[in-house]
C-alpha cells in the first residue's frame, strides 16, 4: 500500500507542508521488535458487533476512561476497540489489538485530525484527510487514476484516503461499513479501522507472532523505518501511556 506518510528520517506532511518528529520515553521499544509483538495493558471490551447501529458506542465508558491517559479522542479509541472486537470474532486466529490499530493511525493522520480535522461523532472527520497525488514525485509510487475520483477526488491520479490512508484500489478490495449507516466509508475512523484490521489479518496472518506482525506492517508500507515507528507507538500505547511530540527527533 503506499501511504501519506513516508517515514524515513523524517515525517513528511503533504509534501512539505511540515515536518514532525518524535520525542519517545528514555529507552526504546524496538530492541524487542523481533521478540515480541506490541502488547495492551487495557484490551477493549466485549463488544456485540451484530447489533444494530454504531457498535463502537458500547465502548463509550472505557474510551473516556482510558483516551486522556493514551493523549488521543475517545472517539477514536472507540472505533481501534471496536476493530479489536470485530476481528476477534470473525478472524480469531489473526489475534489483532487495537494498539497496532493505534500506532498506525497515530502516523497516517494523527489519529484523524491530521491538517486540523477532528472525528465527529459518527466517526467521519470533519473534513477529509488526502495524501498527495501518487504521480511518481516526492517518492511516491505511480499510479494512475483506478476510481475516476469518485473515492478520492483526484481523476487522473490515486490518493490515499481517510485516517488511515487507504488507495481507492485497496478500499474496494477490503473496505466495510463499522458505524452501521450502510456506506463503507474510508473517510469514517470506524469503517477504516475495521478495514485495517481486515487488510492486517488478510493471508491468515497471526499477529501474535513478531516476524508476521512485522509483515503485516510492511504490507502497509514496506519500510522497516515505519515499521519500528509503528511498533514505538503501538507499545507506547499497550504500555497505557501516550507518545510525547516536538520537533526533535530520536533515530529509528
Amino acid at each position: 500500500m503506499r501511504r501519506l506518510f513516508v517515514v524515513l528520517l523524517v515525517l513528511v506532511f503533504a509534501a512539505g507542508l511540515g515536518v514532525a518528529a518524535w520525542v519517545y520515553q528514555d529507552w526504546d521499544s524496538t530492541k524487542y521488535l523481533d521478540t515480541k509483538v506490541p502488547g495492551e495493558s487495557a484490551p477493549a471490551p466485549y463488544v456485540a458487533i451484530n447489533e444494530a447501529g454504531q457498535t463502537s458506542d458500547q465502548l463509550e465508558e472505557w474510551s473516556h476512561e482510558w483516551a486522556p491517559r493514551l493523549g488521543f479522542s475517545a472517539r477514536a479509541l472507540r472505533a481501534y476497540g471496536n476493530a479489536e472486537q470485530t476481528l476477534k470474532q470473525t478472524m480469531p486466529e489473526c489475534h489483532l489489538q487495537w494498539t497496532t490499530l493505534a500506532g498506525l493511525a497515530f502516523i497516517e493522520s494523527q489519529h484523524g485530525t491530521y491538517g486540523g480535522a477532528q472525528v465527529r461523532a459518527d466517526g467521519t472527520t470533519s473534513h477529509k484527510i488526502r495524501g498527495v497525488q501518487l504521480d511518481g514525485k516526492h517518492d511516491t509510487q505511480r499510479i494512475r487514476d483506478t476510481d475516476k475520483g469518485v473515492l478520492d477526488g483526484n481523476s487522473q491520479y490515486d490518493v490515499a484516503m481517510g485516517p488511515f490512508q487507504f488507495i481507492p484500489e485497496t478500499w474496494r478490495h477490503f473496505g466495510v461499513d463499522a458505524n452501521g449507516d450502510g456506506v463503507a466509508n474510508p473517510d469514517n475512523i470506524d469503517d477504516a479501522a475495521v478495514t485495517a484490521g481486515r487488510y492486517l489479518c488478510h493471508n491468515d496472518r497471526d499477529l501474535a507472532v513478531p516476524e508476521q506482525w512485522q509483515q503485516a506492517i510492511l504490507s502497509y508500507n514496506c519500510s522497516m523505518k515505519y515499521v519500528r515507528a509503528v511498533y514505538r507507538a503501538a507499545s507506547a500505547y499497550g504500555q497505557g501511556r501516550g507518545l510525547r511530540w516536538n520537533y526533535l527527533m530520536r533515530k529509528l
